[in-house]
């Protein structure tokens, strides 16, 4: 199922028989969970990986079998392989994306893409230039049960969207981590985390036309917002809600759908790991039903990479997504100033 339409990409070099993986970053979400979920596919193998610690290059380079390893960007990008995930400190992905896209590597990015949306159009500028694919990391879009969430809400089942809401806070005290400093990360909780639910909001609501949204420090203080919330408006009628936060141990974190002939919720798949998600379905008239599935948002995401590369088709998550949920959090910052 395709959730955007744009122009398809012709790629004019030949199409290789596997998938060949350079990873930039060597962060613990890359040793957790990237790297890991990269090994379960099958058509895909990690060749190379960039860091700027060479001792942490190495490393990674050693315990996932990737035959390369360099703390200088360029050499990494001189290494044979096809795309190229940006997984490093935000203020990096802008050189990072310019350069892999003129060395001709197919680019998965890390959310937010850039620091502000000129360097995002910049990034889709020269892509398209270079004939290459620019994906962003949105990873919840490639859950199954939001797919299967997507496809109900464009079959008329629950009817008119009245309201969309979605939330996403954990516990996360500020330490000597990039995010916690402003001229690296470029903000808190809402780039973070917020730019995730954005995109559930306009994944299931459609284009946002009209914000407004609050940024504050409630339990801890540092360089960055630890929440952020917003109301917007969407251009096909009906509202939506978020809020993220770091300074919350316990929450529910879920995205509920509210339509005029009934209502789907999506539980159990933010901020969670090895446990199945829920999707329920509540209609008028009729019992309500309960799905669950247990399945790796980021197997998923790099099996559809494989298949936009590999086969030519359409990328679930152009650059272009990145490029409207910068310019969101772009307002709710120039309102919070």
């Amino acid at each position: 199922m395709i959730l955007n339409s744009p122009s398809k990409l012709i790629i004019n070099a030949a199409i290789p028989r596997r998938l060949k993986w350079g990873v930039a970053g060597c962060g613990n979400f890359v040793e957790t969970s990237f790297l890991p979920a990269l090994n379960l596919i099958q058509r895909s193998k990690l060749i190379s990986v960039f860091s700027h610690d060479i001792k942490r290059a190495e490393y990674i380079a050693g315990k996932f079998g990737a035959q390369n390893y360099s703390n200088n960007f360029d050499e990494f990008l001189n290494y044979d392989f096809d795309i190229v995930y940006i997984a490093g400190a935000n203020v990096n992905h802008y050189e990072q994306v310019i350069k892999s896209a003129k060395a001709k590597k197919h680019i998965v990015c890390e959310k937010p893409a850039g620091m502000n949306s000129l360097q995002i159009q910049e990034m889709i500028d020269i892509c398209k230039e270079n004939n290459v694919i620019f994906s962003v990391n949105f990873t919840h879009r490639f859950h199954p049960l939001v797919l299967k969430s997507k496809e109900l809400i464009e079959s008329g089942m629950i009817g008119k969207i009245v309201s969309v809401s979605a939330t996403f806070n954990i516990d996360y005290p500020p330490n000597d981590n990039f995010r916690f400093k402003k001229e690296l990360s470029g903000g808190g909780a809402l780039r973070d985390l917020g730019s995730h639910m954005i995109d559930m909001l306009r994944l299931f609501g459609g284009d946002i036309v009209d914000i407004k949204g609050y940024l504050d420090n409630i339990v801890y203080k540092s360089d960055v917002e630890d929440f952020a919330s917003a109301v917007v408006k969407f251009e096909k009628g009906g509202y939506g809600y978020f809020n993220v936060s770091y300074n919350s141990n316990k929450s529910f974190n879920r995205i509920e759908i509210l339509g005029h002939k009934g209502i789907i919720s999506l539980e159990n798949f933010i901020g969670k790991k090895n446990v199945s998600a829920k999707l329920i379905i509540n209609l008028q008239g009729e019992a309500k039903k309960a799905f669950r599935k247990r399945a790796n948002k980021i197997t998923y995401m790099i099996k559809s990479l494989q298949r936009t590369i590999l086969k030519n088709q359409v990328s679930l998550v152009p650059g272009d997504d990145a490029l409207k949920a910068m310019k969101i959090i772009e307002e709710i910052e120039r309102q919070c100033r």
